[in-house]
Formats: C-alpha cells, structure tokens, sequence
C-alpha cells in the first residue's frame, strides 16, 4: 500500500505541473485573443447573423406560403370535381342510370373528403404561418434596436479609440521632446567647452606659450628678432624725415625769391609814374 502511494505521487505531481502549465497556456492565448479581439467587428459579425437568421425565418414563410397556394389550387380543382360529379349524377338520374348516379356521388364523397383533409393542412400551415410571421417581426424589431446599439457602440469605441491613440501620440512626443531636450543641453554644454577652448588657444597663442612645431627659434631668437626689426623702421623713419625737412628749405627760399621780386616790381611802377607826371 504505500508503495502503491509513492508510486503514485509523482504522478500526480506531475499531473499538478501539467495542469499548471496549460493553466498558464490558456491564460496566455485568452489574454491574446482579448487584444487581437476588435469589438467593432464582433458587433458587426454578430448583426450580419442575426440578418441572416431573419432572412431565413423570412424564406421559412415564403416556402408556408408556396405550398398553401398549392394545397388551395388543389382544393379549387377537387371542388370543381366534386361540382362535376355532382352533375354526372344528375345527367344519370334523368336517363335512368342508377348505376353511374351512384358511382358520380362515390367519387363526389370521395373528392369531399380529400377537401376536408386539405382544408385541415391549409389550416395548419395557416397557423404555422401567422407564427412565424409574428417571431419573424419580433426578430426584425430586435435587430433594429441591436443596430442602434451596435452603431451608439462602435461610435463610443472609435472615439475613445482615437482618443487613447492621441493620448499615446502626445506622450510619444513628451518623451520625444525629453530626449530632444536632453541633447540640446549636451549640444550646448559641448559649445560652450568648445569656444572655452578655443579662447585659451588664442590666449596661449599670443602670450606665445606655442612653439612653432617647424622652426628652432627659442623666445631670445624671437625678441632679437623683434629689436632688429624696430632698428629697422627707426633708422626708415628718420631718412623720411629728413627728405621732409630738405624739403621744407627750398619751399622756402623760392617764397622769400617772390616776394622780392614783387617790391622791385613795385619801384619800377613808381618810378614810371613820376616820369609821366
């Protein structure tokens, strides 16, 4: 006996895991089928069925119908037998044939009952029809309010469908924008630490912290150099001056060479006056 229950146990807590795992199965492929499921589409699935099924009651009567009309054909046409066998009969009594009397109002009972039998089932189908009929416009007015249900139903799904998406859409741009965010801040950090860079360049370059990479100047070379070349345009300075001043001299003696030619102009002017008086 207890071997036969440890026998047995592992089974059954294999059968546990089985039994968990399609549990969790189920779950899986249920909460799928939720999300893969289009309310819109199941409503209108289920409005074409039910059309469907009206449109079969509707070909159920019609099918009562046809066959009423022809059990009536069929009791118009044994009613006219009856009116024939009725005639026969007489004809027969006038000329004395008893006989063929009695065989036309045979076939007259005859004709009747089958009148009845068919009166009953034109009865029936009657009945069957009003019922139908009467099941077929409750399923039509049930359609009619499914309908509007179903159309006040997939408004209000499409609206609250476009509102999540908008929803979805703003918060895709809220993170979007976040992100931008992010990286105009590094973009800006990284400018800054460009220009600061840049500006210590400049800064080292004309405090003269670089060294030309392809020359061996030192700075004694380059501050020699620097005197060398303020010599030069001292020495260029003063031979300029001097052409100005040389110049300057010989403006000079020609206005003063002017002006005495003038008072001698002047005498002579004179000295013709006197002669003339």
């Amino acid at each position: 006996m207890a071997g036969e229950i440890l026998r047995l146990a592992p089974e059954r807590g294999g059968m546990g895991i089985l039994s968990r795992a399609s549990y969790v199965v189920r779950s899986k492929v249920n909460a799928l089928l939720n999300r893969a499921e289009d309310p819109t589409e199941t409503l209108d699935y289920s409005y074409e069925r039910m059309r469907d099924e009206l449109q079969e009651v509707k070909q159920g009567i019609a099918d009562l119908t046809t066959q009423k009309k022809r059990l009536e054909i069929q009791k118009r046409r044994l009613e006219e037998n009856v009116d024939k066998h009725n005639e026969q009969a007489r004809e027969a009594v006038r000329q004395d044939r008893d006989d063929l009397a009695r065989r036309a109002l045979e076939k007259k009972k005859e004709k009747m009952s089958q009148i009845e039998d068919i009166e009953g089932q034109i009865a029936d189908l009657q009945s069957t029809q009003d019922d139908l009929v009467e099941k077929k416009n409750e399923l039509q007015r049930r359609i009619e309010e499914f309908r509007t249900k179903k159309e006040t139903m997939k408004a209000r799904y499409e609206a609250a469908e476009a509102s999540t998406r908008v929803s979805e859409a703003m918060s895709g741009v809220g993170d979007e924008m976040s992100d931008v965010g992010r990286a105009l801040e590094r973009a800006e950090e990284r400018t800054d630490e460009m220009e600061a860079r840049a500006a210590a360049m400049d800064e080292l370059q004309e405090s003269g912290a670089f060294e030309d990479a392809l020359s061996d100047e030192d700075e004694i070379d380059r501050q020699l150099e620097a005197g060398r070349t303020e010599s030069e345009v001292d020495a260029e300075l003063e031979t300029l001056k001097s052409e100005m001043g040389a110049g300057g001299g010989e403006s000079a003696d020609a206005s003063a060479d002017d002006d005495v030619e003038a008072e001698l102009d002047e005498l002579r002017a004179e000295e013709d006056d006197e002669e003339s008086a």
